[in-house]
């Protein structure tokens, strides 16, 4: 049983992106038990996760043998807010024949040449498909206008030829998912830090997100602004505190499970030429 993510984490009219909502666990068997230790409470929010995990392998089946209807999951969030452990959570259980991710890194020179739009189209998920969007068109709006490379109107624009483009894919089979997830930049401070601390994952550490949390309020600001502008019906929005990576999980597993649950998914029916063949 979910508790109905997509009511109690849906963008608001006048979305404000607070530090303290980003450590919200109202989802957790905590908040459920207060009783419950740190490390109980974590481990049944694990085993929870892992059981909407497997209901959602059950309906991505369906999805996939259906071949009519698509989904597709838009992650986005500040450096360090989980885009990959989402991905890797989400994958755990779910068949790979159905699910396919898409990571949006700065744009190459042959994708400069064409519209900012014309690499995502080519990510969309094909029908039975779910696709996983680590990062997204959203980019091409946040990054440029944060960074001053285009002005108030063009971003309006942008955002109009994006409402555009969603409005196209629902209405041609794919069901559309947009995740902010929300961590506090003193969460993000701590990420950094233990990535620096730690040889395994300096790899992980680029000097460059130094410099972009110095734009914070920035960034925080004009993703507001984005969810504003581009949260509908057929493409919601869909805030997830994100200082708790099991809580994170939790979370978005029950908006994925939520979200197959009202496709009414089913496999489809035999053909009757079926029942004149026996296997010897």
């Amino acid at each position: 049983m979910t508790h109905d993510a997509r009511q109690r984490f849906r963008a608001s009219a006048k979305q404000k992106l607070r530090d303290e909502d980003a450590g919200d666990s109202a989802f957790s068997s905590r908040a459920a038990n207060p009783k419950l230790s740190k490390s109980k409470g974590k481990a049944l929010d694990i085993a929870r996760t892992a059981a909407l995990i497997s209901r959602i392998g059950a309906l991505q089946d369906k999805l996939y043998a259906q071949h009519k209807q698509k989904v597709l999951l838009i992650l986005q969030g500040m450096d360090t807010s989980g885009k990959d452990g989402t991905v890797r959570a989400m994958f755990s259980g779910i068949s790979p024949m159905g699910i396919r991710a898409a990571a949006f890194k700065a744009p190459t020179d042959n994708e400069l040449a064409h519209d900012y739009l014309w690499r995502v189209h080519q990510q969309v998920p094909v029908s039975g498909e779910i696709a996983i969007f680590n990062r997204s068109h959203y980019e091409d709006v946040l990054i440029t206008s944060v960074q001053g490379w285009i002005d108030d109107k063009e971003c309006k624009r942008r955002y109009q030829q994006i409402c555009d483009f969603e409005r196209m894919l629902a209405e041609t089979g794919t069901v559309i998912v947009k995740v902010f997830l929300h961590i506090s930049k003193e969460e993000q401070r701590e990420r950094l830090q233990e990535r620096l601390d730690d040889p395994d994952k300096q790899w992980k550490f680029n000097p460059a997100d130094v410099e972009q949390r110095k734009k914070w309020d920035d960034y925080l600001r004009a993703y507001e602004k984005a969810i504003r502008a581009t949260d509908v019906p057929h493409a919601p929005w869909y805030i997830v505190p994100a200082n708790s990576k099991t809580h994170r999980n939790l979370v978005i597993a029950s908006l994925l499970l939520e979200t197959l649950e009202g496709m009414e998914l089913s496999y489809p029916p035999p053909h009757p030429d079926l029942s004149s063949f026996k296997v010897e």
